[in-house]
């Protein structure tokens, strides 16, 4: 069997998802998907609507075969470790290709990139810490300084978000000289960011901006996944969002001295004294996030070193992982019939453990995705909380 990986978040599973899944099994050509998907936490360091079992289930009942987590560490990270981890975890799989969204549409434009990139490499070092040192968020300095290298080839533009994780994906697998075929498809109908539902294919964030608000979301989900988000709710009484956090990591900071604050992962460059200074003010997250906001800093890098902050994660805890970049071991949360008899046609050349569940005895990778799974629970009520955690230690879940 071919299995083909898609690099996922559903957040939560939507029209555009399924028609992903359906054009990545079609351009590919593959018997099997594979969708290595985010915990509870999210790459642009906001939590899951709702949590990883969940939306599993939806992934696994639209066409996805088998899912596995993409571990805490590498989920909440800007997007070359976020595909380090996602692209070397899908590799252990014995994929034969990805297939990915982007607004460039055009596989060749992601290889062209890589090859100017690769050719020009003193010359955008350079220019790009001109930009950082002028204060330019790392994002748009990356997007200016490749505009700025000539090239006659049709090239993707940094600006988009779905292009700078295509482009990970693309480069980790250069880079390793893996054997993995790439492929994109063109994202239809809604962009990124877009707010307002008006297409069957909406974006995320305006599905979740009709879930807070109350208002309709039938157009823009497959039946089955919006039946789960509503059992999610009837069942655990919310939607995650960052307001909920807002008090635990309000006390966090409150609590901890500027010196503690700096042994935080990601806080770097003195903000330690600007979050002590602005927490003093903050009425809610989204308020403190508008306190905190500079040039500098990009929304999502404040919300991943939020993120670390309320999970606790110190910079001695993710020093071996920076190090050495382990992928330990592949968690798996879900399969299909098919997918489980891919699973079992590969056992003999999957080379890291397969798990589950979480033990006793394991990896820190694996002891920090748990700590971040209790961290998501933590705003459920108590008896809510030991009912979601059980699904932690469940057989995967198995769909026919």
């Amino acid at each position: 069997m071919e299995a083909c990986g898609v690099i996922v978040e559903y957040n939560p599973f939507h029209n555009g998802h399924a028609h992903h899944v359906q054009e990545a099994k079609r351009k590919t050509e593959s018997d099997c998907i594979i969708a290595i998907m985010s915990g509870p936490f999210l790459q642009r360091g906001e939590p899951a609507i709702i949590d990883p079992f969940y939306r599993a289930q939806a992934a696994l009942s639209h066409g996805v075969d088998i899912v596995v987590v993409l571990p805490f560490f590498y989920a909440v990270q800007s997007s070359d470790l976020f595909a380090y981890g996602a692209v070397h975890t899908l590799n252990h799989l014995g994929i034969s290709s990805i297939c990915f969204g982007s607004e460039s549409g055009t596989i060749d434009s992601f290889y062209h990139t890589y090859t100017i990139l690769s050719q020009h490499q003193e010359t955008y070092e350079k220019k790009l810490k001109e930009q950082l040192a002028k204060g330019v968020s790392f994002p748009r300095a990356h997007a200016n300084t490749f505009s700025s290298l000539s090239t006659t080839k049709p090239v993707i533009d940094f600006h988009q978000p779905n292009n700078i994780l295509g482009y990970s994906y693309v480069k980790t697998v250069m880079d390793a000289k893996l054997s993995v075929h790439m492929e994109t498809i063109e994202r239809k109908q809604s962009a990124y960011h877009d707010s307002e539902m008006t297409a069957p294919i909406a974006s995320a964030t305006s599905i979740r901006k009709h879930l807070f608000t109350g208002e309709p979301i039938e157009q823009a989900m497959p039946p089955g996944s919006e039946h789960i988000l509503r059992s999610y709710l009837e069942t655990f009484e919310k939607w995650h969002e960052w307001e909920a956090y807002f008090p635990y990591v309000h006390y966090r900071v409150l609590s901890m001295s500027t010196k503690e604050l700096a042994q935080i992962y990601t806080i770097e460059e003195g903000i330690e004294h600007r979050l002590k200074e602005t927490a003093q003010h903050a009425t809610s997250f989204s308020h403190w996030m508008k306190l905190i906001k500079t040039k500098r800093y990009t929304w999502s890098r404040l919300q991943r070193m939020f993120t670390f902050i309320l999970n606790h994660v110190t910079k001695q805890d993710v020093a071996p992982f920076l190090e050495d970049r382990p992928i330990p071991y592949i968690h798996l949360l879900g399969m299909t019939e098919r997918g489980r008899t891919y699973l079992h046609e590969k056992k003999a050349t999957i080379e890291i453990p397969i798990r589950t569940s979480f033990k006793r005895e394991q990896h820190p990778l694996a002891t920090l995705e748990e700590r971040a799974l209790q961290t998501y629970y933590s705003v459920l009520s108590p008896k809510l909380q030991q009912e979601a955690r059980k699904q932690a230690f469940a057989p995967p879940i198995i769909v026919p």
